[in-house]
């Protein structure tokens, strides 16, 4: 019989997870048992501590609700969803728009609106704003009929799904026009602090960080034949642009507020123009997924994990 020891327990599980049919199940798994033997030598990790971190991990599955996903929250906040991000974008058989987190208050199912809509169902005076562009393929031909699903944080700070599960507001999905441009109205965003009342939070406090995210407003775009986008619009004069709590924005993805924009579809009202590119599908796209998901989905294995290709289902409440 093998004698199991530090220097031998690592080839004793990869000898007996090689039977895993899967060829990728077996890829990943044994990448992760190496990796994870590493992380506990290379920090001599003590019993104590190793049943810290499982206490840690059952926190964050305890809280996560139809409506919160703290385990996206954890992914983000230690630079892992970003990085996956980055994988995915050096899959792209062309550079399109950047990508962004998708996040934790994605919800498939949210309400069609027509062009120039308000998505906001509180506005209050001053706070409004027009947000307009061009969804195009990579060499600049307007997308005609492409799906552009929009959501923000409200004058509070949250996302509706975080105040109520059973609300939608300031979000919409809209159809480009035949010039392939976009069009609403919403309110100007404003910068938030990541949940900061579960064990995520408690992470972020013990590492002496701050739990800003710099003003933004989520996109999912998708057209027939064309690669699904997952971005986002950050603010440029954001005091937290450079050091996001998530690590999603960037200064590709900056924008300005311009007062009196003469190309602007609706006169009288500061707007926004966010124009995006995007990449011809590909084989890998049509099953690689997305980075994050709708949390009620998540939680509903048998639904699926909400890693279609399509921005949007049937306008409901989730």
């Amino acid at each position: 019989m093998r004698e199991l020891t530090p220097d031998t327990i690592t080839d004793a599980v990869l000898d007996q997870m090689a039977t895993t049919p899967d060829p990728r199940m077996r890829e990943v798994m044994a990448s992760a048992v190496k990796h994870l033997h590493a992380f506990a030598r290379d920090v001599n990790l003590t019993p104590a501590e190793w049943i810290k971190g499982i206490e840690f991990m059952t926190a964050v599955g305890k809280i996560c609700t139809p409506a919160r996903q703290e385990c996206i929250l954890l992914s983000d906040t230690l630079g892992l969803s970003a990085f996956v991000n980055g994988l995915h974008d050096n899959t792209a058989v062309e550079e399109g728009t950047h990508t962004s987190l998708l996040g934790p208050f994605f919800r498939e199912t949210t309400p069609r609106l027509a062009a120039g809509s308000q998505i906001a169902g509180t506005v209050k005076p001053g706070s409004e704003c027009v947000l307009y562009g061009r969804v195009s393929d990579v060499n600049g031909r307007p997308l005609a009929n492409a799906t552009v699903s929009i959501w923000q944080t409200g004058a509070d700070g949250l996302y509706d799904i975080q105040e109520n599960a059973a609300s939608v507001d300031y979000r919409g999905v809209f159809t480009t026009d035949a010039d392939g441009v976009y069009l609403l109205r919403t309110v100007k965003p404003i910068g938030y602090s990541i949940p900061m009342d579960g064990p995520v939070g408690a992470m972020v406090r013990a590492q002496a960080r701050h739990a800003m995210r710099p003003a933004h407003i989520h996109f999912l775009v998708g057209a027939p034949g064309y690669r699904e986008l997952v971005t986002a619009l950050y603010l440029r004069d954001d005091p937290h642009l450079e050091d996001d709590v998530v690590f999603g924005s960037s200064g590709d993805l900056a924008v300005d507020i311009t007062p009196n924009d003469p190309a602007c579809p609706i006169k009288g009202l500061p707007s926004i123009r966010f124009d995006m590119r995007l990449s011809r599908e590909s084989a890998v796209d049509k099953i690689s997924g997305r980075v994050g998901a709708d949390p009620s989905a998540i939680l509903k294995p048998a639904a699926g994990a909400g890693n279609g290709h399509s921005p949007a289902s049937a306008p409901a409440a989730s």
